[in-house]
C-alpha cells in the first residue's frame, strides 16, 4: 500500500523539542457500521464529564506555550483537541459531522491529543510540517464562500507542494484535503509532545486504528512513529 511519510522542518525542533507523531494511512473500504464512530464520540464526551487522562493538563500547557513560541495566541486559537474539549466540557457532547470525523474527534477528546485526518488523494506531494514565510496559500470559508489568506511569517503550518492544508499547526484545517467518509485514501495524524506518555500515543493510535476496521473491515492500514530526533524513531 502507498503510506504517507511526512517531513518536518528542523526549524520546527528548536520551536517543539521531542515532538513525536503517529501517521496513520489508510486505503478506504465500504463503511459497514456508522455507529462505531457515533458510539466512540458520545463515549469520549462521557468520560471528559467524568474525569480526565493523568496527562492532560500538562499536554494542554505544553501545546499553549508552543503555540506562544510561533507567536499564535492559544486564547484564541488553541491547538485542536483543546478547541474540541472546551467544546464539550461547555455544552456536554460534541454534534457529528461525519462517520470517519467524529471517530477521530473521539480519539482527540478522549486523549486530549491534537488528532487531524485529510484526504491525502487531494494532496500534491507529501506532507510536510514547516515554518511559514508568510507568502503561502491556504484556502477557508467566509460568508459562506472560499476565501484565501496566507499564514503569519513563522508560524507552524502543514503543507503540500502547492499551500497550506493546515494553520497554526493544527487549529484549522483548509478546504481542499478535508477528509470525510466517501475518501478513497486517507491520512491522519496524531500529534504529541513530551507531557503526554508514548504509550499512550500508542494507545491512542490502535483505538483510532480499531475503530477504523471495525467501521470499514476491508481498509488497509498502515502506522509508523514520526520524531524531530530521529533516535527517537524505530
Amino acid at each position: 500500500m502507498y503510506s504517507v511519510l511526512p517531513s518536518i522542518d528542523s526549524g520546527v525542533s528548536r520551536i517543539a523539542p521531542g515532538f513525536r507523531a503517529l501517521s496513520i494511512s489508510v486505503e478506504a473500504a465500504q463503511i459497514v457500521d456508522t455507529d462505531i464512530a457515533s458510539e466512540a464520540l458520545s463515549r469520549a464526551c462521557r468520560s471528559l464529564a467524568k474525569g480526565d487522562v493523568a496527562w492532560a493538563k500538562a499536554h494542554s500547557s505544553a501545546w499553549a506555550e508552543v503555540f506562544r513560541a510561533f507567536g499564535a495566541k492559544p486564547q484564541r486559537t488553541p491547538c485542536s483537541s483543546d478547541a474540541l474539549r472546551k467544546r464539550v466540557l461547555r455544552d456536554g457532547s460534541l454534534p457529528s459531522i461525519d462517520p470517519v470525523v467524529d471517530l477521530y474527534n473521539a480519539i482527540s477528546i478522549e486523549y486530549a491529543l491534537p488528532v487531524g485526518g485529510e484526504n491525502i488523494a487531494a494532496y500534491v506531494g507529501e506532507p510536510s510540517l514547516v515554518i511559514a514565510k508568510g507568502t503561502e496559500s491556504f484556502d477557508t470559508m467566509k460568508d459562506g464562500a472560499v476565501a484565501y489568506e496566507s499564514p503569519r511569517n513563522g508560524e507552524v503550518v502543514w503543507r503540500d507542494d502547492i499551500g497550506v492544508t493546515c494553520r497554526r499547526w493544527n487549529w484549522r484545517q483548509g478546504i481542499r484535503t478535508r477528509l470525510s467518509a466517501d475518501a478513497t485514501r486517507m491520512w491522519f495524524i496524531l500529534e504529541s509532545l513530551p507531557a503526554m506518555p508514548l504509550d499512550a500515543l500508542d494507545e491512542a493510535g490502535d483505538r483510532l486504528v480499531q475503530g477504523l476496521r471495525h467501521m470499514m473491515p476491508d481498509a488497509v492500514i498502515d502506522t509508523r512513529l514520526i520524531s524531530i530526533d530521529p533516535g527517537n524513531t524505530p
